[in-house]
């Protein structure tokens, strides 16, 4: 995470959000890893939608973030890039 260049403001949600209470291992698997525990933990989180939007301001292309892997993320810019 690219969270100490970030301001206060910009990451007051993460304090509050289910990833920060369970460790980076999950958000941040190894390559060919799965993803799916870290999506289920994203489900349940109220925080969700503030994490995939810091994710995508600030062009994180590692982990996952707001529920979707980098790949997914990737569409989703794409996609508000074309429409």
């Amino acid at each position: 995470m690219h969270i100490e260049a970030s301001t206060a403001s910009d990451i007051a949600w993460h304090e509050q959000a289910l990833c920060a209470q369970t460790g980076p291992d999950f958000f941040f698997p190894e390559p060919g890893s799965s993803v799916r525990e870290a999506k289920r933990i994203c489900g349940l989180c109220a925080i969700r939608s503030a994490c995939l939007e810091y994710a995508l301001a600030h062009d994180e292309r590692f982990g996952v973030w707001g529920g979707l892997s980098e790949k997914e993320r990737l569409q989703l810019r794409r996609g508000r890039e074309n429409g």
